[in-house]
């Protein structure tokens, strides 16, 4: 079968991935940025302001690309549309804008859905780009080391001290000796406001991990 636009639907030549016309409305992040979060920054290997006045848990975080508008449609048919399909495509696009954090890599990590979520949605989409991810880097993934013990509110409509409480005791590791001493990656598709991803390292950290740092599809940019 030919290659198909994971946006758009249209036929595509090559390998699969965005047609001529979908490719410019994403904005993907180039790899010289602030070394905490990766948000440009006017001189490479600087730290950004918000990270020098809020230091994340994390060691360092990348993204693919901007979360707006039309990456945002890409994001949630991934997620809530059975679209299992653009995993391999996303996967790749991870691979190439965490290539840093890949390279030093022991365990790749996703975070985890409560069973009850799972259940409904029928797949984590996390789980599905780090088992890709996997295949790509060589490195191990574990989709099941971490989990959700709280199933919490959608964090969509919250604010962030609403969002850093409603998920600060939802996640626990359930094998510490698999994440003792070990540099994780840990896998999401946006990064908003860090509240989830923030008490996700935090329990890898209390098990015992090396230190984690964060890769996700796309970043929400303060103002955008």
């Amino acid at each position: 079968m030919p290659h198909r636009c994971i946006r758009c639907g249209v036929t595509v030549g090559g390998a699969p991935g965005l047609c001529a016309a979908c490719y410019p409305t994403i904005e993907f992040l180039a790899g010289s940025g602030c070394p905490s979060c990766g948000v440009a920054v006017p001189q490479p290997g600087l730290t950004c302001g918000v990270c020098l006045a809020a230091p994340p848990v994390w060691r360092r975080a990348r993204s693919a690309f901007v979360y707006s508008p039309d990456s945002r449609d890409l994001i949630l048919r991934f997620k809530h549309a059975d679209s299992t399909h653009m995993a391999p495509v996303l996967a790749a696009w991870l691979h190439r804008a965490g290539a840093d954090l890949l390279a030093e890599a022991d365990l790749l990590v996703p975070v985890p859905l409560h069973w009850r979520r799972l259940f409904l949605r029928r797949y984590n989409q996390a789980a599905l780009l780090a088992r890709h991810l996997s295949g790509r880097t060589g490195v191990k993934a574990d989709v099941l080391v971490l989990k959700r013990v709280r199933n919490t509110r959608p964090q969509g409509h919250l604010r962030r001290g609403q969002r850093l409480g409603n998920v600060r005791t939802a996640f626990a590791v359930t094998a510490p000796d698999r994440v003792a001493g070990k540099r994780i990656v840990l896998l999401d598709d946006v990064l908003t406001t860090g509240a989830t991803l923030t008490a996700c390292t935090n329990a890898l950290l209390r098990a015992g991990a090396a230190d984690v740092s964060v890769l996700t599809l796309a970043r929400v940019l303060k103002g955008r």
